[in-house]
């Protein structure tokens, strides 16, 4: 072969390479802002979700990442896999649960960082229907939230702690001291490999269980010992994934943020974001997930568990501020929500099945409304109705300044009962007296309706 051809042959493959590195980035483009906010509407308006963190680490009980905190081997680890056997596993009663707290949709781990999958993958024996259970436990979970009415989500973990072609890495549980000793561990492993495997995982989850309104991949880490975009082959993937399911929502922790296409929400983690999210001067669509406790998966002795009135102010906080809440629930081992999750559901149901108005479709309150010391606000911008959230119940009185002559009726939400109001007078006759009861109603969080000329 010739000098002349084998330049030849280089530079096709050359112009191959960049036009589908071009057509993958034109795929990630082809949405306007207008098109995005459509197919993001159900998520926007929805604004509350449950997160379910469940995998062979309910066993150990003692966090999801126990694995890498206690430095196991996959040898170690296997006891786990041959002992799962989830017998009060059912989806219909996670689904009924979820819904009656007030969630609109869910998002359950089809494979952890542990690596193993909860559905029958074509790609790996390490997979539910391999244990004891012997059962699909995505098959289930998805036809439990069909028929509930719920959006399905499905989390998908980028890091696998169990494959053998996954290098070892910084959060690896037989992470190294130095490069040497990753060079000699990472020998023989090869990521090309596991990002097929990814890939084909990826492409089963979102072909052989029907519509998948949410996925969510987790996570990347660049630098020194750890991995990107590249790694993961993240351009290509969510090509993929947009393919195949044209109106998912995605998070933005493929390592694309710079990407426009690259990401749908940002995903706060565990702590509550002091003001509505920006990027580039643009508010953008967010959600946070958040735990009951200090854990996401079962922990049997973790006792850092929130209060109702502190998960409803989460809550509400995130939709004053334009974002979703994720809040996560990990199961047990025998596949049934820790009881104390379950107080924590029923009680936030109870206050969403009076109060739900001042979350679903609601979003932050214009720059014109202020709210009142120890209130948060909510507004709907298709009613025009603004929500006054009284986390500390005044005594009788609650002044809404500058709002004189934008009000027309104001009720108690929970029983649309009327609150008479009326103008301050003399200099502050703009503002609006509220006359409330001295008594607080049996609501956990009172929330006034504030309906607008």
């Amino acid at each position: 072969m010739n000098i002349k051809f084998k330049i030849g042959i280089i530079l096709v493959l050359l112009m191959a390479t960049l036009a589908m590195q071009n057509t993958a980035t034109a795929q990630l483009k082809a949405e306007t802002a207008e098109q995005k906010a459509k197919r993001m509407e159900w998520w926007t308006d929805a604004r509350f979700g449950m997160f379910i963190h469940w995998g062979l680490y309910a066993l150990p009980a003692r966090h999801e990442w126990v694995k890498n905190a206690e430095r196991m081997t996959n040898e170690q680890y296997q006891k786990y896999f041959e002992e799962f056997n989830p017998d009060l596993y059912n989806p219909k009663e996670w689904a009924r649960m979820a819904k009656e707290a007030g969630m609109k949709y869910v998002v359950l781990t089809a494979k952890h960082h542990e690596g193993f999958c909860q559905f029958d993958s074509k790609f790996t024996d390490y997979k539910s229907t391999n244990t004891p259970f012997g059962r699909d436990v995505i098959k289930e979970y998805v036809e439990a939230l069909r028929a509930e009415g719920l959006k399905v989500g499905f989390y998908y973990s980028l890091i696998d702690w169990h494959h053998p072609d996954y290098t070892i890495d910084s959060c690896h549980p037989q992470r190294q001291e130095s490069d040497s000793a990753y060079t000699r561990l990472n020998k023989g492993r090869d990521m090309s490999k596991y990002r097929e495997y990814l890939k084909n995982q990826v492409r089963e989850l979102l072909t052989n269980y029907g519509e998948i309104s949410v996925i969510w991949f987790d996570f990347s880490f660049p630098g020194k010992n750890g991995k990107d975009h590249n790694d993961w082959g993240s351009e290509d993937l969510l090509k993929m994934v947009r393919t195949l399911q044209p109106g998912i929502i995605i998070d933005d922790r493929l390592d694309l943020k710079d990407q426009d296409g690259g990401w749908d929400f940002e995903s706060p983690e565990q702590y509550k974001v002091e003001k509505w999210p920006t990027r580039n001067g643009k508010k953008v669509a967010w959600e946070t997930c958040q735990t009951f406790s200090g854990s996401w998966g079962y922990y049997r002795d973790e006792n850092t568990w929130k209060s109702t009135p502190q998960l409803l102010e989460l809550l509400i906080e995130s939709v004053s501020k334009g974002g979703n809440l994720l809040l996560n629930v990990g199961p047990t081992g025998r596949g049934v929500f820790d009881f104390r999750a379950q107080e924590r559901l029923k009680s936030m149901g109870e206050w969403m099945k009076f109060n739900n108005r001042s979350i679903y479709n609601c979003t932050e309150a214009p720059a014109e409304f202020a709210a009142p010391a120890n209130t948060l606000l909510t507004y709907n911008p298709k009613t025009k109705r603004l929500y006054v959230h009284l986390l500390s119940y005044p005594m009788g009185r609650l002044v809404l300044k500058n709002m004189a002559d934008k009000v027309k009726y104001i009720q108690f939400l929970h029983d649309a009962s009327e609150i008479k109001f009326q103008s301050a007078g003399g200099d502050e006759k703009n503002n609006l007296n509220i006359e409330l009861p001295v008594i607080k109603p049996p609501v956990e969080i009172v929330v006034l309706e504030v309906i607008l000329k």
